[in-house]
Formats: structure tokens, C-alpha cells, sequence
């Protein structure tokens, strides 16, 4: 009986083990803090040069991820990446979103322990950051970025310093959940749509470990190439959209920004119950000024998650 007890205690034991040292194996994640980047295609690179550093008076550096675009820096940490159109791209014009991370090659390898297609390495990128990209469940190139341990300062142009979130067209959110809220850990931050008791058109989910969000722009529909525009963007958040419009518009930063009647674009409030106004680079994404915090009450839902504050 003591014999058979003693080997009930070593199997016991045995698997104690192995159980701890499956833990030990599995990685944790590492904080991911943020929005990078978008990165855009552009048929002419001198009008998309003058929309991002004219209108909203970005930084404009060298691409030390690929040599034949741009960057068009908000902060330190944030810029738009603008690539040049590549042939049989058709209406698209969105290549990637980006989030940074604390250690890329730490995320990297924890995403390879969920069985995510990772490369098998990352890339170290002459301005001292580091890199690798993925695919959601659609497709979508999603990069993770170790930003350089001193970046270079960036010059304020007086509208924005900080990309708030990213958006792009999805069409399956179960799916898209699957990986940015069950394996990556986003959380829900806000959903809407067209009709307070209709199905969300735009759900919203923070990054893991600060205030910047994704926003799925849901749809089923075929698009045209300024509809998709429009759907991926990238939003720039400003403390005072009085502020921000009227100084747009006193340094005329607003030339060409107007609708297909002729109408320029103008300040509105959002389904959210933020103050927003829509610009448009001269391929039709999406550049979406909005202030930081809701004036009121949101259609839809509730904000479940602390707004950015700066």
C-alpha cells in the first residue's frame, strides 16, 4: 500500500512539473503601449508631402523601414508612413497599421506560443527600432514596433502631437476579436452605428497597456475607392476643436479640403459625442481631427475605458 501510495505522489509530482515548466515556457505578453503608425500609398508623393506637413503640420524624416517612402512624424513615436502606389493596388490605399511595444521580440515570441504565423525574427531598422508584422484574421498587416531607446524630438506645428487611434475596414468581428481582443487583450472602449438600436458600424478597442484605440469600421458592402478612404484613417486628438479649426483656418491649412459639392469640411459632432472634423490627403485617406473627450452623452453605448488625456 505504501509502495503504491509512494508512486501516486512521484506521478503526482511528475506532473506538477511538467505543468510548471509548460508555464515557465509560455511567454507572457509584453506591454503594447500604442498607436505607431498608418502607413498610406500615394500616386504623388510632393501633394502628399504638402498635405502632411502643410495641413497638419507633421515632421517630415527619411523611411528607414523602406527607402522610397516617408514618414510624416506627429511625436516621437507617431507618424504616417507614405509609401509609393504600387502597381495593381487598385482602390486600396492602406498598406498597414502599426502599434508599438515594449520589446518586439518578446511579443514576437509570444505570439509564435499561440500559434500565430510569426517571421522568424524581427528587424532591426537603422534608427534603432524594432519590428515584425502579422496578419489578422482578414488579412490585414498588423506591425508591432519597439520604438528606438531615444527618438528624435519633434516640432509642434500647433494642431496635433498625438495619433488617438487607427481604423480600418473589417467585416467579420467575431473573427477580428479573436485575435486583437482574445489573444492580443484590446478592450472594449466604445461601439456605434447609424441608428442607436442597429448594428454597430464602428467598435472600438484600446490597445492592451494605454489610452490609443483600434477601431473596426464594419461593413459588407462593395466599396469604392473614396468610401474606402474614408473607412481607413487615422485620427489626430486635439484638446479644443475651436481651437484647432480656427488656427487651420487663420494659417490657411484647409486648401483643397472640401466635399464633392464644393462644401468645405467643417467641424461636427460625432455619433460619439465628440467634436470632429474630416480631412482628406490627396488620395482620400482619411486624416480625422477629434477632440479628446465625449461633450455629452454617446449614441449606443457607454465609454468603458478612460479617454486619452493629451
Amino acid at each position: 500500500m505504501k509502495e503504491a501510495m509512494k508512486g501516486v505522489c512521484l506521478a503526482a509530482l511528475a506532473l506538477t512539473g511538467l505543468g510548471a515548466t509548460t508555464l515557465a515556457a509560455a511567454p507572457e505578453r509584453p506591454a503594447i503601449t500604442g498607436v505607431s503608425h498608418i502607413a498610406v500609398y500615394a500616386a504623388d508623393a510632393a501633394k502628399a508631402e504638402h498635405f502632411y506637413v502643410h495641413n497638419l503640420g507633421a515632421t517630415k524624416r527619411a523611411d528607414p523601414e523602406n527607402q522610397a517612402g516617408a514618414r510624416y512624424y506627429f511625436s516621437p513615436l507617431q507618424f504616417v508612413e507614405v509609401l509609393p502606389l504600387p502597381a495593381g493596388a487598385g482602390m486600396n490605399r492602406l498598406d498597414h497599421i502599426a502599434f508599438n511595444t515594449a520589446d518586439a521580440d518578446g511579443l514576437r515570441r509570444f505570439l509564435a506560443a499561440r500559434k500565430i504565423a510569426v517571421p522568424g525574427s524581427v528587424t532591426k531598422d537603422a534608427d534603432g527600432s524594432q519590428r515584425f508584422v502579422v496578419k489578422d484574421p482578414e488579412g490585414h498587416v498588423i506591425e508591432f514596433v519597439q520604438p528606438p531607446a531615444s527618438p528624435e524630438a519633434v516640432a509642434d506645428a500647433g494642431l496635433s502631437t498625438h495619433i488617438i487611434h487607427v481604423g480600418f475596414v473589417i467585416h467579420d468581428r467575431a473573427r477580428q476579436d479573436s485575435f486583437f481582443r482574445d489573444v492580443l487583450g484590446f478592450r472594449p472602449y466604445w461601439f456605434g452605428g447609424m441608428q442607436d438600436d442597429g448594428p454597430p458600424a464602428w467598435v472600438s478597442q484600446q490597445v492592451p497597456d494605454g489610452p490609443d484605440w483600434l477601431e473596426y469600421m464594419v461593413t459588407d458592402k462593395t466599396l469604392t475607392q473614396a468610401q474606402m478612404g474614408v473607412l481607413n484613417h487615422f485620427s489626430l486628438g486635439v484638446p479644443n476643436m475651436e481651437a484647432a479649426y480656427t488656427r487651420l483656418w487663420n494659417e490657411n491649412r484647409l486648401d483643397g479640403q472640401a466635399d464633392a459639392r464644393g462644401q468645405q469640411f467643417v467641424p461636427k459632432i460625432g455619433r460619439d459625442a465628440k467634436w470632429q472634423l474630416n480631412l482628406l490627403d490627396p488620395d482620400g485617406t482619411r486624416a480625422e481631427v477629434m477632440e479628446l473627450h465625449a461633450i455629452g452623452k454617446p449614441c449606443c453605448s457607454p465609454f468603458t475605458a478612460a479617454d486619452p488625456k493629451q
